[in-house]
């Protein structure tokens, strides 16, 4: 059986990568697994709390890349893999995990996921959402405000402190590895399409 290919799909936190990466998914349906590098943080569970939250996740020593790599090889030879479940709360991995199984395409999803070669070696194709910063943080404030419940003051001091920093040390470096560059991520339909119409062209 032939292997999947492995679109990834990187860019800063609140760049769009996530829509692009849904577009594709609604396009390919039953025919596409969703990986995101957010789902293989390092198990902190033996950690104190106050140590856990200390965590900077915009590192890529946060990642479990070694586990990520693993299971993507699985998918490549249509072996199933359980893949973890993050609890942003507790800041550790829930006991709970998802199974994937092997489809056609593999979206790799993640802030980091062009950082490391190992991983770069296994995608057919790489994207870089490239998204302005104002709107990046934007997007980061009303996330985190609405969804994970964090005060505005909070995530202005995680921006300046480390998402700033850390995107400019490793992530928008990463961008030269991108073999395709979509600027204002998923509502870029132009883009979203001709990635589309590559990938309809390698499945044959």
């Amino acid at each position: 059986m032939k292997a999947p290919i492995i679109i990834g799909v990187a860019g800063g936190s609140g760049s769009g990568k996530t829509t692009v990466a849904r577009n594709i998914c609604e396009r390919f349906s039953d025919s596409v697994a969703l990986i995101e590098q957010d789902a293989y943080y390092k198990d902190q569970s033996h950690l104190p709390m106050e140590e856990r939250v200390k965590t900077n996740y915009d590192h890529p020593l946060a990642f479990d890349n070694d586990l990520l790599i693993d299971h993507l090889h699985k998918l490549q030879q249509q072996e199933t893999i359980e893949k973890p479940i993050y609890d942003f709360a507790l800041h550790t991995r829930a006991p709970e995990k998802m199974t994937i199984t092997p489809k056609d395409v593999i979206i790799l999803e993640g802030i980091l996921i062009l950082e490391d070669e190992r991983l770069r070696d296994l995608m057919d194709i790489k994207v870089f959402v490239d998204t302005d910063a104002d709107v990046r943080i934007l997007r980061r404030i009303e996330r985190d405000t609405k969804a994970r419940g964090r005060s505005l003051d909070s995530v202005i001091e995680q921006y300046l402190t480390v998402v700033r920093p850390m995107h400019l040390q490793f992530i928008e470096p990463s961008k030269r590895y991108a073999d395709l560059i979509i600027p204002e991520g998923g509502y870029n339909q132009v883009a979203v399409n001709l990635l589309i119409n590559q990938i309809q062209t390698i499945l044959g």
